[in-house]
């Protein structure tokens, strides 16, 4: 296939714009020209943050709040713990009990004479096949992780202490602290701004209802101006303009960006009064009041202003108009001469490789009457010009394409079958009635009313 662009700015130097033209395109599109209403505006925004600012804390109460929940600022203390077991099986006897509890004093007066040797010991001598490896080792000792009388002697042993033999359903434990890290309490001076900022959280709970009322009846009350709230409540007043009534993407997490509050600032009553807006909630415990300040309404905007673009863009038109009909008319002489003058250099192109031609052309390229060659196309491609396409030659496609075609058509086919099928049933089943009361793997047992 060859190509032959008879590109759109070629014929930019033939085209004359007139006045008239882009008056009429400028009255004829009209809708391109609007300029939606706009306001500036003030506003003020109430939350907890705003609370909290106004909230003190004496250091009196941070004492007090440290000195009664010293737990939530200690880190508690560690043990890691070890043991050699002397395995004892349930309902063993007596004899067979007191053998065992020897043999656990044994170990315990070894190690207490030599406590360095624990792991060494404890891989020699315990029968605890999952520690013993590891030295007897336990891990760290946490609430419930050992039997409660072996967990309550770990917990009475200083660092390095050998206990007594100490028996479980399991039989006996000799038992030692491998480590321990005592419990740190945080000094006061270490958390007092943490406990400053959860007494002020505490008591701006408390304090937003009451001052969230007053918000409201502020605004109401004195809704001419939004300075007697700012002031009573110490908030400050924002500003901001080219405000529309529906959300703006570019003006993001904004507090006005609300569709809820830009309802209310452009009611009707809003706009014309330039009165505060009720208090309007736009997220949890965030109240945010406002007013119009000035307002524009929805215009067009002048001729004048935008005479420059429409002339480019009838310029651009007209142009292409001219392309598409001196594309028509060269279309039409290779159609009677089957020339390839102008034309640039053949190459191959299918559905899959484009290889550089536009899209919307290949489309009328691959949909061409081939039955006689040189055959010819003729396409206006948007913004670039006109294209005509030389077909000089087809090609079919290779053995294994046609049989990856057919076989795509097969599985094309069972799947509309299958769906089909499944439609079919569906209707029966609503015909008859049919309930399903319990599905199975290898059968469906149903109910017919």
């Amino acid at each position: 296939m060859q190509e032959l662009l008879l590109p759109v700015a070629d014929f930019v130097p033939q085209v004359k714009v007139t006045d008239a033209m882009v008056k009429a395109f400028y009255d004829k599109n009209s809708k391109f020209f609007e300029v939606p209403e706009q306001a500036k505006i003030e506003y003020v925004v109430f939350n907890s943050d705003a609370v909290t600012s106004q909230i003190a804390v004496t250091d009196a109460e941070v004492a007090a709040y440290y000195n009664a929940n010293q737990a939530a600022f200690t880190t508690p203390e560690t043990r890691r713990a070890a043991h050699v077991l002397v395995a004892l099986k349930k309902g063993a006897n007596a004899a067979e009990t007191a053998a065992a509890k020897a043999k656990a004093d044994a170990i315990v007066a070894e190690l207490r004479k030599n406590p360095a040797d624990f792991a060494k010991v404890a891989k020699a001598k315990s029968e605890d096949p999952v520690s013993a490896e590891q030295g007897g080792d336990l891990d760290v000792v946490t609430k419930g992780s050992l039997p409660p009388a072996v967990e309550a002697a770990v917990m009475k042993l200083k660092q390095g202490e050998i206990s007594d033999a100490v028996q479980s359903d399991f039989g006996f434990h000799v038992l030692t602290v491998s480590a321990l890290t005592p419990a740190v309490v945080k000094p006061l001076d270490a958390v007092k701004t943490e406990v400053a900022d959860a007494l002020k959280k505490q008591k701006a709970t408390k304090k937003y209802s009451e001052m969230a009322e007053t918000f409201t009846n502020t605004v109401y009350e004195q809704s001419d101006s939004l300075k007697p709230v700012a002031d009573k409540l110490g908030l400050k007043i924002e500003t901001a303009a080219n405000v529309s009534r529906t959300p703006s993407p570019m003006a993001g997490p904004a507090p006005y960006n609300n569709a809820k509050f830009l309802a209310a600032l452009f009611s009707n009553d809003s706009i014309s009064s330039k009165r505060n807006t009720e208090a309007v909630e736009t997220a949890p415990s965030t109240l945010v009041a406002g007013r119009i300040v000035e307002f524009k309404p929805a215009a067009k905007r002048p001729l004048a202003e935008v005479d420059a673009a429409i002339r480019q863009r009838v310029t651009m038109e007209e142009a292409a108009k001219l392309a598409a009909k001196a594309g028509a008319e060269k279309l039409a002489a290779f159609k009677k001469s089957g020339d390839a003058t102008g034309f640039a250099a053949a190459k191959l192109v299918s559905r899959a490789k484009a290889d550089g031609i536009n899209g919307m052309a290949m489309q009328e390229v691959m949909k061409a009457d081939t039955t006689k060659l040189p055959a010819y196309v003729g396409v206006d491609v948007p913004g670039m010009g006109y294209g005509i396409y030389r077909i000089s030659k087809v090609q079919q496609p290779a053995e294994q394409d046609v049989e990856r075609r057919k076989s795509e058509a097969e599985q094309i086919s069972a799947i509309v079958a299958q769906q089909e099928m499944y439609e079919y049933i569906q209707v029966l089943k609503q015909r008859a009635k049919v309930k399903i009361i319990k599905p199975i793997q290898t059968a469906t047992v149903t109910e017919v009313k």
